[in-house]
């Protein structure tokens, strides 16, 4: 247990929340009792119960405890089963052992599993079933358990139903009181200081409902709230007949249905503790994350208590737990101190309790209600996606539409399925990488390739019959089934084969005994490079622009590229371009080691040693593209522009002893413009010019190249070589590409 400063540090808040949860916990606890077949009473030992003990060995902050809706349909069963209740509290003695096993063996490790679209749909349709179980009893229809929460009831009626038969059966006095609790609720949300105030909305409406109900007693028969519609806890006389209502269980420890009914209990009592815990979690404003063994341990002893001493089952609730986590609960104190309460009031003070108007609590429980299934949260989930949005409206519909456990798993099987179907349909990633050698499937297996990935597997070569090259990629997986080892190998072998598909490997891990192989050429050798033309060259560098855009660059093995181009090289172009840190051209456009030439130069000026450079790159080794590559914002640039306007040298200005040989070369290309435009423009404007002079300087170096270079002028002629210009925009990182 956290130590006592940490416990009782927020005490005023906790104090406050758990006279909230009480309130709304009692009602519930008499409604699963009833719903559940079983007496009153033993909602209310299992509410105490769930407060103090499971409260005193949580580890959650904010999770109450009490009596499981979500089992009313399993208690009824087994009790009926089992033929007498002192039979099923054998049953739930043994459950509690069991989950007490579960939390000690780390069972709640299950909890890290369940979806959160499940998770999301549970708790707003928790919301959904609050506001439509609690309206006839805010309007003083009362047929139906306070706690019931399955669409099908007990009396053969149903949600709906029951709202239809809620209109010919209005209680005025207490519509009366839910109405005026509902509007005090809505005030309090709203007016600020109401909000503030450390004493929590619930507690003011209850006094409200109890004062009105008072009231109303003065103004006759039609006004005046009969008992039926009001919380009912037995008073009891003596001690004596107080424990007459206790029953015990008859330890009938040598029968099959007893342990049956335990595990069941068992089972189903921890998937709905854990989801509800996992639920509860994402409320909690402090997003602290409950220890699920822990809790599972916490579950099982007041389980075997509450078997020991006449409860029903216990299981961590949602309900209680949003209304602790809105009333400002910041410890577990809050939920220790609600069981507390309720066992004091129940014990001593019965008569002021059966004062409350159920009507009241129903106000209380809408609001909850609304806040759990705010429209937001639909439209929230409807943005996230259709994998995010189907199971969770799948969880909604069927929780809505049977009971809360049988919605959750219909839920997770769902959500299973839908991941199943997924893992069929896309378990792996594949992405088409245009190489200089040509196009290869690259199909990149997932963190965990199970058996569920052989049929996607095996697809491949008939869904994509173009496919001339592939590559399995496994560097991002920890564990590839063997049946999926052998697939792949029989692809390499003698699918592929027949296919005509050569396929490499990438990335295996030793232990799986097959070495990486790659079959294609992904970079560029004397072979590939003499196949280019300038305008395939051109089209190359173009395609990789737009993987740079897009963000789909291609993976390469760099170490691998660099042994391999080790002992020779045969670029397809050579780029001259800016020395701008925002301009790295192999990045731009996507290339890999050996693939080009890059000359980086401040302003991208063709000087005499840049065309050495150049010469030597065509005529030698053989490249088959000249580009001159500019930017916007160019930094050079723009200090020729402004030296112009200034009148001063480059050495002047900045103490650049050798600057001026590249700004008077770019001042070249400087229009007569300048002076007329510089005396009145904006900063927008000034950039704009210095973009237009970079792009002027391109063209300008160009004609350099082809005036300066007669060799290099020869191979234009003969179409062996291109010299182009680009425009790199380095907001957008699109490359313009252009002719001088």
């Amino acid at each position: 247990m956290p130590p006592r400063s940490s416990i009782f540090s927020h005490l005023g808040a906790d104090m406050a929340a758990s006279v909230a949860v009480f309130l709304v916990a009692l009602p519930l606890c008499l409604g699963v009792a009833t719903a559940s077949g079983a007496l009153p009473v033993t909602g209310i030992i299992a509410g105490i119960i769930g407060g103090i003990v499971v409260g005193l060995f949580s580890g959650s902050h904010t999770s109450v405890s009490g009596p499981a809706a979500g089992l009313t349909a399993v208690v009824a069963s087994q009790i009926t089963a089992l033929g007498s209740f002192e039979t099923f509290l054998t049953a739930l003695m043994i459950a509690g052992l069991i989950q007490i096993l579960l939390g000690v063996f780390k069972a709640g490790f299950i909890a890290e599993f369940f979806p959160s679209s499940v998770i999301k749909g549970l708790l707003t349709a928790i919301g959904l079933i609050l506001i439509l179980k609690q309206i006839p009893h805010l309007a003083g229809h009362d047929p139906d358990p306070d706690g019931e929460m399955s669409f099908f009831q007990f009396d053969n009626r149903n949600t709906f139903t029951e709202l239809i038969d809620t209109v010919t059966d209005l209680q005025p006095g207490a519509l009366l009181v839910g109405f005026i609790s509902l509007l005090a609720l809505l005030a309090w949300d709203k007016i600020q200081w109401l909000k503030k105030s450390p004493i929590p909305s619930s507690f003011i409406i209850v006094l409200l409902g109890v004062g009105l109900n008072l009231l109303l007693k003065r103004f006759g028969d039609v006004w005046d709230i009969e008992s039926s519609h009001l919380v009912q806890v037995k008073e009891s006389k003596s001690w004596g007949e107080m424990l007459d209502l206790l029953k015990f269980p008859n330890f009938t420890w040598n029968s099959l249905p007893v342990y049956k009914a335990a595990i069941t209990i068992a089972i189903v009592a921890s998937l709905e503790t854990l989801l509800n815990l996992e639920a509860v979690d994402r409320l909690d404003p402090q997003h602290r994350v409950s220890p699920p063994s822990r809790e599972l341990i916490a579950q099982g002893v007041g389980n075997t208590l509450s078997g020991l001493i006449g409860g029903i089952p216990i299981t961590s609730l949602v309900v209680r737990s949003t209304v602790n986590i809105n009333s400002g609960a910041r410890t577990k104190l809050s939920a220790i101190l609600h069981g507390l309460l309720m066992l004091l009031f129940v014990v001593f003070l019965p008569r002021v309790l059966n004062l409350i108007p159920l009507s009241s609590l129903a106000a209380i429980l809408i609001m909850t209600g609304f806040k759990l299934a705010h429209p937001k949260n639909f439209i929230y989930m409807w943005k996230a996606g259709k994998y995010q949005f189907l199971p969770f409206i799948t969880t909604v519909v069927a929780i809505l539409f049977t009971d809360l456990l049988v919605g959750i798993i219909i839920g997770l099987l769902f959500s299973v399925g839908f991941i199943l179907r997924s893992n069929l349909r896309r378990p792996i990633s594949q992405v088409v990488e245009k190489h200089v050698s040509g196009e290869v499937l690259r199909v990149r297996l997932a963190n965990q390739v199970s058996f569920l990935n052989k049929a996607a597997l095996s697809r491949l070569f008939n869904e994509r019959p173009d496919v001339k090259h592939l590559l399995i990629d496994a560097t991002d997986s920890d564990y590839i089934d063997p049946d999926i080892l052998e697939l792949i190998e029989s692809l390499k072998n003698d699918i592929g084969p027949a296919h005509g598909v050569q396929v490499s490997l990438v990335g295996f891990r030793k232990k799986y005994d097959m070495e990486d192989e790659i079959l294609f050429i992904d970079y560029t050798n004397r072979e590939l490079r003499d196949q280019l033309t300038p305008d395939m060259v051109i089209d190359i560098l173009k395609e990789g622009n737009k993987r740079f855009l897009s963000g789909h660059r291609i993976s390469r093995d760099l170490l691998r590229q660099a042994s391999a181009t080790a002992s020779s090289q045969f670029p397809m172009a050579v780029i001259l371009s800016c020395i701008d840190s925002r301009a790295p051209t192999e990045m731009l456009f996507d290339l890999g080691l050996g693939d080009v030439f890059t000359i980086r130069i401040a302003g991208n000026v063709a000087r005499d040693k840049v065309l050495a450079s150049m010469e030597y790159a065509c005529l030698v080794a053989g490249a088959k593209l000249i580009m001159v590559l500019g930017h916007t914002s160019c930094g050079a640039v723009g200090a020729a522009v402004d030296l112009t306007l200034s009148g001063k040298k480059a050495w002047e200005a900045t103490g650049c002893e050798h600057l001026d040989i590249l700004i008077d070369k770019i001042k070249l290309s400087i229009d007569g413009t300048l002076h007329q435009k510089a005396g009145h423009w904006s900063k927008e404007e000034r950039k704009q010019y210095v973009d237009e002079t970079a792009r002027r300087n391109v063209i300008q170096n160009m004609h350099y190249i082809m005036k300066e270079s007669h060799a290099l002028y020869q191979l234009t002629e003969q179409g062996k070589i291109r010299i182009i210009g680009g425009m790199y925009n380095i907001s957008t990182g699109t490359i313009e590409f252009f002719e001088a």
